[in-house]
């Protein structure tokens, strides 16, 4: 715990002076997090980042994160992304004649899966910060925090009925309401420090729906740590994990609460 709490602060320390000031920096620290997190999804499977198709879902990705403010770099070349999507899975596809099946289609199905898994939460990682206002990811971070620290602390103190024992065996199920609770009293509190442009009702059932989301996101990346027989994703930040096991809530939280707004 001593360890997970020192690598928070000094996480903390390092990206939230950026998302506050977001502009190309922020940018910047969202496709170093992306590509961290591509490789440590391609890696769970035992694909490597440094080959032609780590590199191609590389290459991918950084297309799919551009943000629309950004998208006039995309129609300089005279295609859009889905386009060069679509070109580059003819490329993948054929790569898997030239390998003779040792990059298989089920390579590029996990391969295109990553990418949009990874892709659509960064992606909107970047939106809501530049559409919709840096108080909207402190609001989405806030809940997830509160979610996780509520869940594990009711959860150890109250809980007893199992929520999901083959994919999370220590996850209960009144822990994942505790979280859900927390999350709303965060919510709700925040209303009087930031202008979230929500009324009260609407607020508490858009931090429910994310705050079961998030832990739903969590347990999706447990499920594929699960079945490719992997403790962690990474190694990068001690006590937490890898990138994808510090942002697998976000990686649902965002994009869902970009619909919601």
């Amino acid at each position: 715990m001593k360890q997970r709490i020192i690598t928070a602060i000094v996480a903390a320390a390092v990206f939230l002076p950026i998302i506050l000031y977001g502009k190309s920096p922020f940018i910047l620290l969202m496709y170093l997090i992306a590509s961290v997190s591509l490789y440590e999804a391609l890696k769970m499977r035992g694909q490597r980042i440094f080959t032609i198709p780590g590199l191609l879902s590389l290459a991918i990705l950084w297309v799919f994160l551009i943000p629309d403010t950004y998208i006039g770099i995309i129609s300089y070349i005279g295609y859009s992304k889905i386009e060069l999507s679509f070109f580059a899975v003819l490329i993948f596809l054929t790569y898997t004649v030239i390998t003779k099946n040792r990059f298989t289609f089920d390579d590029v199905a996990f391969s295109l899966l990553s990418i949009l898994y990874i892709g659509i939460g960064y992606y909107y990682f970047m939106e809501i910060r530049m559409e919709e206002g840096v108080q909207y990811v402190f609001y989405a971070l806030f809940i997830i925090w509160a979610t996780d620290s509520g869940a594990y602390f009711i959860g150890k103190a109250i809980g007893k009925k199992k929520l999901w024992p083959h994919i999370s065996p220590n996850k209960t199920v009144e822990g994942f309401l505790g979280g859900v609770v927390c999350a709303v009293i965060v919510g709700v509190v925040m209303t009087f420090f930031s202008d979230l442009d929500m009324s009260i009702p609407k607020l508490i059932v858009v931090t429910a729906i994310l705050s079961i989301f998030g832990q739903m996101g969590d347990l999706v990346e447990s499920a594929l740590k699960r079945h490719y027989k992997v403790k962690d994703s990474g190694h990068l930040l001690p006590g937490h994990g890898g990138m994808l096991d510090r942002f697998d809530s976000l990686l649902f939280v965002l994009p869902l609460l970009y619909f919601l707004l």
